[in-house]
């Protein structure tokens, strides 16, 4: 942890990953790893008893948006956006109810786009691009919205 703290404390590197966007794509990545992890597990194992393999994908695949949604929000509101708690209008279970609606679109968007595009690559390639597009979305909403300042929200 040492080396993490001395890289952050140089002054360009430390402006990089205090940017709140940078934050957010490293929250991202993480939840990307999340995600594919228990989308394989579910179609390869947890699920593997399913036919046909399609619905065995939209079984597979809500877990994995499920389980990585959750672990983005707990991560995004512990680092992203860490110096807004406790200056938004909600707490916890309301920002998590935000953060879970706020994504909804994106997640339509990333399971639409999935199952289109499986049609045409690997599961998990298709699985990749379409998280990589619906995450401009997630950001935009949840940074206006979830977790907005007090002062900011309009009512």
């Amino acid at each position: 942890m040492r080396v993490i703290e001395k890289a952050v404390a140089l002054t360009v590197v430390g402006k990089i990953v205090r940017h709140r966007f940078v934050k957010f794509g490293t929250v991202g990545f993480s939840g990307t790893i999340i995600n594919l992890a228990v989308l394989y597990f579910g179609q390869e194992f947890l699920f593997r008893s399913i036919q046909p393999e399609t619905r065995r994908l939209h079984a597979s695949l809500s877990v994995a948006i499920f389980v990585a949604t959750l672990s983005n929000f707990l991560l995004n509101r512990k680092w992203t956006w860490n110096d807004r708690r406790g200056k938004t209008a909600h707490g916890v279970l309301v920002q998590m109810g935000q953060y879970f609606l706020a994504s909804g679109l994106a997640i339509g968007i990333q399971y639409v786009l999935t199952i289109l595009f499986s049609l045409f690559v690997y599961y998990l390639v298709a699985n990749i691009v379409s998280i990589l597009i619906a995450a401009v979305f997630t950001y935009l909403l949840n940074d206006v919205w979830t977790f907005a300042i007090r002062g900011d929200l309009k009512s």
